[in-house]
């Protein structure tokens, strides 16, 4: 008796990689916003204003306090209560963004952190203001010593992106579950889901390292 068959892997490979496309769609477009998101929330959490200090706050402590396949269900089926139906797709990409963008937060809130003041205000007494400071001397230092926590994020959230099948998306898990319920091999294709994601996740992070050396070259 077989434990695994790998034939059957390879024979629903191109279904699988169908679902991995999707997978990577909703992951990258959620990371891609979940970035932008992030820098927002970082400069809320240490702004001088304690109405935007508070509030970054309060977004930190309630993505990062709740489940996130809670927060898939508020976005698409919670929000369908207040007439606003959104596509199953549009959902997870969305509530992805706003996990990502909890995390993303603290992680470019460090890495800001980490720059020494002293370049601050070096630049600001070039003549520069606050925000060309930010812009031109500590984001694009911050940046380079966020690359690996940022990575680590990217690649959960590439593995999380599992969850939006639950609201109908036919990512990756969705597809071979359906492969299973028809040949009844369910170990078999969880293990080829397995597979699948870890070269998604391999590469990302190959990908990542890469560019953190180039960066460090420079």
């Amino acid at each position: 008796m077989k434990i695994i068959d790998y034939e059957l892997i390879i024979r629903t490979l191109p279904k699988l990689l169908d679902g991995a496309k999707l997978s990577l769609l909703v992951s990258l477009s959620a990371a891609a916003l979940g970035i932008s998101l992030g820098v927002i929330i970082a400069s809320g959490r240490l702004s001088k204003f304690w109405f935007f200090k508070v509030l970054a706050g309060a977004y930190v402590a309630f993505l990062r306090g709740t489940p996130m396949i809670v927060q898939i269900f508020i976005v698409h089926y919670g929000l369908a209560e207040f007439k606003f139906n959104l596509p199953a797709l549009a959902s997870g990409i969305i509530a992805l963004s706003l996990n990502s963008g909890a995390y993303m937060g603290e992680v470019f809130r460090g890495g800001i952190q980490s720059i020494d003041i002293g370049q601050t205000q070096a630049g600001l007494s070039l003549g520069l203001t606050p925000f060309q400071v930010f812009r031109h001397i500590v984001f694009p230092q911050a940046f380079r010593r966020v690359i690996p926590a940022m990575g680590n994020e990217m690649v959960t959230l590439t593995k999380d992106s599992a969850l939006v099948g639950y609201i109908g998306i036919a990512e990756l898990t969705y597809r071979a579950t359906l492969i299973a319920s028809r040949t009844f091999e369910y170990f078999t294709m969880y293990i080829g889901v397995a597979i699948v994601y870890f070269a998604i996740t391999y590469t990302m992070s190959w990908l990542l390292s890469s560019l953190e050396r180039r960066l460090e070259s420079r």
